[in-house]
């Protein structure tokens, strides 16, 4: 099951999101500056090779811990981002003041913050199971 619980974030921050973005309002957004757009890309590409990283040391290593580390890492940088928006302008709105939200919650947040919570849980269980032994 924790593995599970592990392949749920890294196929969020992974695939999902870069499935999300690579369109006209982010990759592709004629609004954005060519300078923010290459970081957006780089992101995307970074976050998705560490999460075929994470992956395998899941599944062929059966490396959970360094996995979730890395895991909460990616998700905690965006949700740290979010808290800390107001700082550097950031906004999870559009630029037509639209949102994708669930429930009346931003999807990233909702979906990143149940990813993070779920994920630091496998790896507290592990730590304290191996405390036991």
């Amino acid at each position: 099951m924790k593995k599970i619980l592990i392949t749920f974030g890294i196929v969020l921050f992974a695939l999902v999101v870069p499935i999300l973005e690579i369109n006209s309002s982010h990759v592709f957004n004629p609004d954005w500056t060519p300078h923010a757009k290459i970081h957006e890309v780089w992101q995307l590409l970074t976050n998705s090779s560490i999460g075929i990283l994470c992956l395998w040391l899941v599944w062929v290593k059966n490396d959970t811990r360094f996995s979730c580390l890395l895991s909460l890492i990616v998700m905690g940088g965006f949700l740290l981002a979010f808290v800390l928006k107001e700082s550097y302008g950031g906004s999870m709105k559009y630029l037509d003041g639209s949102e994708k939200t669930l429930i009346g919650i931003n999807i990233g947040i909702l979906g990143f913050g149940v990813a993070f919570l779920l994920v630091l849980w496998v790896l507290l269980t592990d730590v304290m199971n191996k405390k036991d032994q």
